[in-house]
């Protein structure tokens, strides 16, 4: 895909992945709407941010609305907004395993819903779900989490036979571990230095997205050479 003009929605762009990726995007001259609940400390006159929430179905559709108004169409959907909670699964709240349910895969249903149609009716697009490494091998104490993420990589591989036949793509995206927020939560032992720097995810993900129009990434995982 030729990225200039073009116009993509990434979800939770405050920090971390998403801020990376839209500033990555900007710099292709991609026009980016950015849907989260905290307004990102940062402004560009291509960026447009949006309060939403994913896991409100409600909030979605607003959202998906405003970005039309705005500019006209989406070509380009980042899945990003993710959490997680750990610990033995007897002592897991209720409250997280259903937030994380909400957010990490009702979240991605619900962006999904509201944005394909626009793409079949574009005939193009490209989605990228953000799922994790956890999706492929789950971790211990992780089983929510690592469920979730498993849940994001059977809806890609869905979607993506049901959608291609309109000239859009779908790519599910496994990082490893990644030098965000999300690690102060988690209990580890890696350095900050030995993770992968969300920059990094976000220029692989405008690689991604410059793949030629028939070549389809459907899956790809990511690691860093640091891990123990």
């Amino acid at each position: 895909m030729e990225l200039k003009n073009k116009v993509a929605v990434v979800t939770g762009v405050s920090r971390g992945i998403g801020k990376a990726c839209v500033e990555a995007l900007l710099n292709q001259g991609v026009k980016v709407a950015g849907w989260g609940l905290r307004k990102p400390d940062y402004n560009h006159p291509d960026f447009h941010f949006i309060h939403c929430n994913v896991k409100d179905p409600t909030a979605v559709e607003s959202a998906c609305v405003e970005t039309l108004e705005k500019f006209s169409a989406i070509h380009i959907l980042i899945n990003n907004a993710g959490l997680g909670y750990f610990g033995k699964i007897e002592e897991m709240s209720l409250e997280h395993w259903h937030e994380m349910f909400a957010v990490n895969v009702h979240g991605v249903f619900y962006c999904l819903k509201n944005v394909i149609p626009i793409m079949r009716k574009q005939k193009s697009g490209h989605i990228i779900n953000l799922s994790s490494i956890a999706g492929n091998t789950p971790v211990v104490e992780g089983s929510g989490y690592s469920a979730t993420k498993a849940a994001v990589k059977a809806i890609t591989h869905s979607v993506y036979r049901e959608v291609r036949g309109d000239n859009i793509k779908v790519t599910a995206l496994y990082p490893g571990s990644t030098n965000t927020d999300f690690f102060n939560n988690f209990p580890h032992t890696m350095r900050a230095d030995d993770m992968i720097d969300p920059r990094d995810i976000a220029n692989t993900i405008i690689h991604l997205l410059q793949t030629p129009n028939d070549f389809l990434p459907l899956d790809l995982e990511v690691r860093t050479m640091k891990a123990k």
